[in-house]
């Protein structure tokens, strides 16, 4: 089928940190230059920020250097971090204070701010719109466009209004477009679908170990104004994941924002082993412990999200580019997990790759070759020196739990600056870390009391998820048997419990027979399917362009 095209000098697939800074500095290096870079921006979230959930406590490092009068701009940084409280929670009612001398010094956070990344991205594509980027939300990149000789030369949009079996709908159907670019840059978030088929492709994961992930769960509430402390952050560890195991870990925020507002939330390492597990439930019981639920008590929750993470840092980068472009941000997996943060890490990947392709294009490239540049940039840059300083953080935790790999992470951070003479590695995938239902331990979590915990539907409906349904399911199985033939009896099908937005269920027919249901109207499109599932059966790709949650400022 002959497609209508666009051409472009770049196109970015998209609109987080990493994307919109690689269209700003695209521009601003064309300015400086006095030449003209055409960038085209696509995000299938229905407007820019719809799909963005993060924390945040954000450096303001990168936005520093991108846009340094970014204050009279207006960008919404407007809480400065004022506290730092980092807590074991020994069990269900008791916590331990950690001084401040043995937190670890990248997790102090002076002269960063607790925001909205959403909000910020929202900010990104003013000021890229300003400098001349087009940016198209609502439209889904389904594929990358491979030339003849194997180089990426775009992308194709996702076709509108396709029926469940993927036929055209009368006088609704609208073929995707190709949008055609010399260079193209990746920066579709963790575990990007195109990203994830490239990474395949052109085995760029070959020198890398494997890439570990996190699912976090976030609610921003309303709270008693007497209990408010702008620019408090808290931190725990332990209950109610293991303490001193590695087997079930995590970790717990709680960030007060302005307008008597705070965030809390719940990153579930995904290498966690018992299979009866549920990051959702976890998170809802986390609330009721009085070192959190002493700022909850009385306030209202607004909003609720959920989103993996790509937390394996420096030793699980891929290779960053390929013939015709590149990954950036999260798609390449550029986390600092060790400061608990990565929207400043993002950024700077995006600038770099950007300069790099504008240093192309003012050369006279035709595109369709390797931006080298952008790689030897990167091994020069301080966010290449700071993801090696924090490089054994992730396989510490891993290895050695909480509170020994936490030990060990002050002596590398503290004492030695991250540059201890060996690097720890974890090459177990996560989802290879499940035990079987035989060997887990059942979990009996509490019903929600509506106060502070609530259940999962009313929880999916905070996030104003909606997908038009007469369209092909966009969870696809490899084999629809293994759900009940396969991951029923040897795990009891954990996606029942490792979906935080209900998508997945187990059904008991009248005869007894089990069957197999996917909600995929609920999806918060959290890709935690795509990196969990046991027998790596479930492919997440992009549905409709926006479609999906409508997170107003997460």
């Amino acid at each position: 089928m002959e497609r209508e095209y666009m051409e472009f000098d770049v196109v970015i697939v998209g609109a987080g940190p990493a994307g919109l800074s690689a269209a700003c500095r695209l521009k601003q290096k064309a300015a400086e230059a006095g030449q003209e870079i055409s960038v085209c921006v696509v995000e299938k979230g229905s407007e820019v920020g719809a799909h963005i959930l993060s924390g945040a406590v954000f450096e303001p490092r990168a936005l520093n250097e991108l846009f340094p009068d970014w204050k009279a701009l207006g960008a919404p940084l407007n809480t400065p971090v004022t506290g730092d409280d980092i807590y074991v929670l020994r069990s269900a009612d008791s916590a331990t204070k950690v001084p401040d001398l043995f937190v670890p010094k990248t997790m102090h956070n002076e002269g960063n701010y607790i925001i909205s990344l959403g909000n910020l991205c929202r900010w990104l594509a003013q000021q890229a719109e300003s400098l001349g980027v087009e940016i198209y939300p609502g439209f889904a990149a389904q594929e990358a466009l491979i030339d003849e000789e194997g180089a990426v030369r775009g992308i194709v949009t996702g076709d509108m209004g396709v029926d469940r079996e993927g036929h055209p709908k009368d006088g609704m159907y609208t073929p995707g477009m190709e949008l055609r670019a010399k260079y193209t840059l990746f920066a579709e978030g963790c575990r990007g679908h195109i990203g994830k088929q490239l990474i395949k492709r052109f085995n760029l994961d070959s020198d890398a170990d494997v890439q570990h992930y996190g699912i976090g769960l976030k609610e921003i509430w309303e709270i008693d104004p007497a209990k408010h402390k702008p620019g408090l952050v808290v931190h725990t560890a332990g209950w109610p994941l293991d303490i001193m195991s590695t087997e079930n870990t995590g970790g717990s925020f709680l960030y007060h924002l302005e307008n008597n507002q705070v965030v809390v939330g719940l990153i579930v390492d995904l290498s966690y082993s018992n299979t009866y597990l549920s990051p959702f439930d976890e998170f809802q019981r986390l609330k009721h412990h009085p070192v959190l639920k002493q700022y909850l008590e009385g306030g209202k929750r607004i909003s609720y999200g959920a989103r993996a993470l790509a937390k394996g840092g420096l030793n699980s980068l891929p290779k960053m580019v390929f013939n015709g472009g590149a990954l950036i941000g999260c798609d390449l997996g550029t986390m600092n997990v060790a400061k608990i943060k990565g929207s400043h890490t993002a950024m700077k990947s995006g600038m770099l790759a950007a300069e790099a392709v504008a240093d192309k294009l003012f050369a006279g490239a035709q595109g369709g070759d390797l931006v080298t540049g952008y790689v030897d940039a990167f091994k020069a840059s301080w966010l290449h020196e700071e993801l090696f300083a924090s490089r054994n953080f992730g396989p510490a935790m891993h290895k050695f739990g909480p509170i020994l790999g936490a030990g060990f992470n002050w002596l590398d951070q503290n004492l030695f600056g991250g540059k201890l003479p060996f690097t720890l590695h974890d090459t177990k995938p996560d989802y290879a870390c499940l035990k079987l239902a035989k060997d887990s331990k059942k979990i009996d979590y509490p019903k929600p009391d509506g106060k502070l915990s609530f259940d999962k539907l009313s929880s999916v409906f905070l996030s104003s998820t909606n997908h038009e349904e007469e369209q092909p399911c966009h969870l696809k199985l490899t084999d629809p048997s293994i759900p009940i033939g396969t991951n029923l009896p040897l795990y009891d099908e954990p996606a029942q419990r490792y979906c935080p937005a209900g998508v997945y269920e187990v059904i008991t027919k009248e005869d007894g027979e089990k069957r197999f249901q996917i909600n995929a109207q609920n999806c918060v499109h959290c890709k935690t399917c795509d990196i969990k599932d046991p027998s790596q059966n479930i492919t997440w790709v992009a549905p409709e362009g926006s479609g999906g949650p409508t997170y107003p400022n997460m």
